[in-house]
């Protein structure tokens, strides 16, 4: 077969689809990335397994079809030296070796019977289905995506929750020691069903989100989640199990409540965190008329360090200790320019909320406290 495709079109979905293979992988031919042209078509496919993706990509020329598997490492590495170009590509149909020819050379490649690749799973009859802006999906999983654990006891853990309902869609990820909650009001469910989205699928949907347009369907059936936008498709396996009763977890009537400029406590704990102890890294936020006295140190190398920072305080004088990177990455990721913590006690988990709310989105993060010494 032969066809001749755009060196940088190529490029770009070949990259995309590639992120999903690992190397060494038990079955060798998923180390490769399959091309099939059909139509004037080229479809690219690639999968570890678990997650398969497929996209395709706009040919000139086309002459015959098939399957064909290449090293996609080896295609990468060379297509991202050219600059913008049309390329011939030549594959034999008997030995499955290709031959592109760009403006200034001829590359050559030897491939693998494309049959033998392993088939896409098929689609499944009892199906819920809804729909996403692509920079919706792409927000919410940033703001969940770095509160999934690793945790082979405990696999429930080690994804995103989507539980739909009535009233919203919750998109939730929690660790044991943090977990973030983001419910889309606009998004609803006459019947109620939830499922769980793996990290890594979560992780190649955030990287191949970012150029899309399109709405996002998300269909989820009794073993896979299919993501199709645009010519894009990626099918994943969903985690097996019930995910825990996060809202149980939530405290409520937290009596002490801190509004504090969101950038300016993040710029003050990165400075202070420099500071605390390596095994712990652990920051005492300590609140009294409407200032936070952020410190941390480290005995071992008698180093610390003392910060405040203004903030509008209602509540008695306290103490509490975070985790430093924990902290900084949940303030860190609100988007709205003060940040409030609830507080209830120095001993239970403490609330990072938005003071505004994105228009149909309602954030709410919440951190375990760290035992304080004094």
């Amino acid at each position: 077969m032969k066809f001749n495709v755009s060196s940088s079109q190529l490029f770009a979905q070949l990259q995309a689809v590639s992120r999903v293979i690992v190397p060494k992988n038990s079955l060798k031919i998923l180390e490769d990335v399959l091309f099939d042209l059909s139509d004037g078509l080229l479809y690219l496919t690639a999968s570890d397994g678990e997650t398969t993706i497929r996209t395709c990509v706009e040919v000139q020329n086309a002459e015959g079809g098939g399957k064909v598997a290449f090293a996609g490492k080896l295609l990468l590495e060379t297509l991202k030296e050219f600059p913008e170009q049309p390329l011939s590509f030549e594959i034999d149909d008997a030995n499955f070796s290709m031959n592109v020819t760009s403006e200034n050379g001829t590359y050559s490649f030897v491939g693998i019977n494309g049959n033998e690749y392993p088939e896409m799973p098929a689609e499944e009859e009892q199906v819920r289905s809804f729909q996403m802006q692509p920079n919706r999906l792409l927000d919410a999983i940033s703001k969940t995506i770095f509160c999934t654990a690793d945790d082979e006891l405990r696999p429930v853990m080690n994804g995103i929750d989507f539980d739909l309902r009535e009233d919203y869609m919750a998109m939730v990820a929690t660790d044991a020691h943090r977990l973030v909650r983001l419910r889309h009001t606009d998004i609803k469910s006459a019947e109620h069903f939830s499922f769980i989205l793996p990290k890594k699928p979560a992780a190649l949907l955030r990287n191949v989100l970012a150029r899309e347009e399109e709405m996002v369907t998300i269909a989820c059936g009794t073993k896979n989640i299919r993501f199709t936008f645009g010519r894009t498709l990626v099918i994943c396996r969903q985690i097996e199990g019930r995910y825990p009763n996060y809202d149980a977890v939530i405290p409520q009537n937290n009596s002490n409540k801190v509004v504090v400029d969101r950038q300016t406590m993040v710029n003050a704990c990165k400075r202070v965190a420099v500071f605390a102890n390596t095994g712990t890294s652990l920051l005492r936020l300590a609140l009294n008329n409407n200032m936070i006295t952020i410190s941390a140190q480290d005995i071992d190398f008698s180093t610390s360090a003392e910060e405040t920072v203004p903030c509008s305080y209602e509540g008695m004088p306290m103490a509490i200790g975070f985790k430093a990177p924990f902290l900084i990455e949940m303030i860190s990721s609100v988007s709205s320019s003060d940040v409030i913590f609830e507080l209830a006690d120095p001993s239970r988990a403490g609330l990072i909320l938005p003071t505004e709310d994105v228009d149909n989105e309602q954030l709410l993060m919440l951190l375990m406290p760290m035992l304080l010494n004094d």
